[in-house]
């Protein structure tokens, strides 16, 4: 029985999400079809985590069992070619028997993506959030710093979350500005459903002037899911990397 890891990259506008799930397009049940296809296997398909409906993704992470004997270095080829083209295997991995996506994942990258510009994209309006109010990108910068480190996020995830613990760490948080682009980036040891959306919702408060900098800590400490920010849209999220 071998053991494959696999790096998915995928835009995640017409599915309901990464987990199956009866009468909704969704991410592994596309990837297990075409895994069929190829192996004549039905196999269970473990990512480092789920992606909600409308979330991308540019380095998500999952293994599976198999005993194909198809080459290593034909396997992402074999799979892209069965699957749809939001979907793409980027790299395929035999790895050690024990290794499993989500047990053994340390950390993750994720991305939020907002146009800043009056009258938003075109071409890009799906796979970012427009926001044509200015914002205030120092203040933006300033308010982030205070997530880093280990806090107690209970106030930053959604009503529903099974998450009993929500202790967690985010070693790094930043704020960028790329042009007309407003880049939030937070790396840390996990995230509850939603957190990382309504982390970007509270920075972009700062950037408005509805909240200071200065009261980020406060807002944290409140663990009240009232104080911080809106949940922002999926569509400006991106499961960038995960770690091991």
């Amino acid at each position: 029985m071998r053991n494959i890891k696999l790096t998915i990259e995928y835009d995640g506008r017409k599915f309901g999400g990464w987990q199956k799930q009866p009468n909704k397009l969704n991410i592994q049940g596309e990837i297990e079809q075409a895994i069929k296809e190829i192996t004549g296997e039905d196999v269970e398909l473990t990512a480092s985590g789920r992606t909600d409906a409308g979330v991308h993704s540019l380095g998500q992470v999952a293994n599976f069992k198999t005993n194909s004997n198809i080459e290593i270095g034909k396997m992402a080829v074999a799979i892209n070619s069965k699957l749809k083209k939001s979907i793409v295997i980027k790299k395929a991995e035999e790895v050690d028997e024990n290794f499993h996506a989500r047990y053994n994942c340390k950390g993750k990258k994720y991305r939020y993506i907002i146009n800043n510009s009056s009258q938003g994209s075109a071409i890009y309006r799906e796979l970012e959030c427009h926001i044509p109010q200015k914002l205030d990108v120092e203040k933006m910068k300033q308010a982030i710093q205070f997530f880093e480190g280990e806090h107690d996020f209970k106030g930053f995830k959604a009503s529903g979350t099974s998450s009993k613990n929500s202790i967690r760490t985010i070693y790094k948080a930043e704020v960028r500005q790329e042009g007309e682009r407003i880049i939030i980036e937070l790396t840390g040891s996990g995230f509850m459903y939603n957190m990382v959306r309504i982390i970007s919702g509270t920075i972009v408060d700062v950037g408005l002037g509805k909240i200071l900098p200065e009261d980020i800590p406060e807002i944290i400490e409140a663990k009240d899911r009232n104080k911080a920010g809106k949940t922002m849209p999926a569509n400006g999220l991106y499961l960038v990397e995960v770690y091991y």
